[in-house]
């Protein structure tokens, strides 16, 4: 019998998924969330497609260096945005996570302004583009080296636990992620500790080109939250509900001091794995086109249109919308210049070092 507190079981033998292809509820339970709430799940879903779609015609106009398309992963993203507490938890997120920025709130002209590097951009143009930050909401900055934000992530959440806060930390990644050693050092000594933090692995079977049983022998990543002394939940990360829901339950289960758990969302990328790689190499169409069928944003409509929450002019509207927004934010972004070069003397000491001062002057 499932309960409020505790309404999934970890290790299910197929993803947990609450809604279907056609957009029919399939939970036990009665759904209780508010009609506006559930629009907003598609509305920061469809802002994640076309910010995508935005920032790939500004790549290749070579106003953007590089993109990492998360068009796939939206429901994945705009649930975990929604179940964490924002400006209160800690968010350790990676490169493909432009729909979790977005949907916790990150302007959509800083966003393209640090893909641009920009004056726009809050991080002075210092990262590499799809390397997002944010001191307002504790959103940790992406680290270019895969898993190794992981063991910082843990470290979070010890110090969390030490202080007696009610914080909950969230690590955010890729199934490539799981093939380093940084992983299993993390989550390791997570668990030992009973840190509270949530690791949540989005798995899109493919780190760059190789596939995901060329990673792994294991039948998921969920299976390994096992070794590990934890719980590890299997989801359907195209449900934007079964995402919600599960990432809910194990961000609040951390919170009440039951320690961490390993979230696996399985997704598909629609798009290759950044603007620098050739998918057709590696993987079929047919396949790609399988999984577009399985789009999270149609079937999220079709939810919605059961509920007489959606139609194809608020589908429009909300289009024209949002696609003026993203447009001016582009040109808002790309309109604050280029960063100085000698903003990369600013922010290394508090008080600037002699030979510092020396070099901006020559510069």
């Amino acid at each position: 019998m499932l309960t409020d507190s505790q309404r999934f079981q970890p290790f299910t033998p197929k993803p947990i998924s609450l809604i279907g292809e056609g957009g029919e509820w399939l939970a036990p339970f009665a759904l209780k969330l508010p009609d506006e709430l559930l629009q907003r799940f598609y509305r920061d879903m469809l802002a994640s497609r076309l910010l995508d779609e935005r920032l790939s015609t500004l790549q290749r106009l070579g106003k953007v260096s590089f993109i990492a398309p998360a068009a796939g992963h939206e429901a994945a993203q705009v649930a975990l945005a929604q179940a964490v507490t924002v400006g209160v938890d800690w968010l350790f997120p990676y490169y493909r996570d432009s729909a979790l920025v977005l949907a916790l709130g990150i302007p959509a002209r800083e966003i393209v302004a640090q893909s641009m590097a920009t004056k726009a951009d809050p991080n002075k143009g210092r990262q590499m583009p799809a390397h997002f930050g944010s001191k307002a909401i504790n959103l940790f900055a992406v680290a270019s080296p895969i898993a190794s934000h992981l063991a910082p992530a843990v470290g979070t959440a010890i110090s969390i636990k030490l202080t007696g806060s009610e914080q909950v930390v969230i690590a955010s990644f890729g199934e490539g992620a799981t093939s380093e050693g940084d992983f299993h050092a993390a989550i390791n000594f997570a668990g030992v500790q009973g840190a509270p933090i949530v690791f949540v692995c989005q798995n899109n079977r493919y780190a760059i080109s190789v596939d995901y049983h060329k990673q792994t022998a294991a039948e998921t990543i969920a299976a390994k939250a096992v070794a590990y002394g934890m719980p590890g939940y299997l989801v359907d990360g195209m449900d934007v509900l079964a995402s919600y829901f599960v990432l809910h339950e194990a961000i609040a289960r951390a919170r009440a001091g039951h320690g961490p758990a390993l979230v696996e969302l399985q997704v598909y990328r629609y798009g290759p794995h950044s603007s620098a790689d050739d998918d057709a190499r590696y993987r079929p169409r047919e396949e790609v086109e399988a999984w577009r069928r399985r789009d999270p944003l149609k079937r999220l409509a079709r939810f919605l249109e059961r509920r007489g929450l959606y139609s194809e002019s608020w589908e429009s509207e909300l289009r024209a919308e949002l696609s003026e927004q993203l447009a001016q934010a582009a040109k808002e972004a790309e309109q604050a210049g280029p960063v100085p070069t000698d903003w990369l003397f600013d922010d290394v000491y508090a008080e600037p070092l002699p030979h510092l001062v020396a070099q901006r002057a020559e510069l």
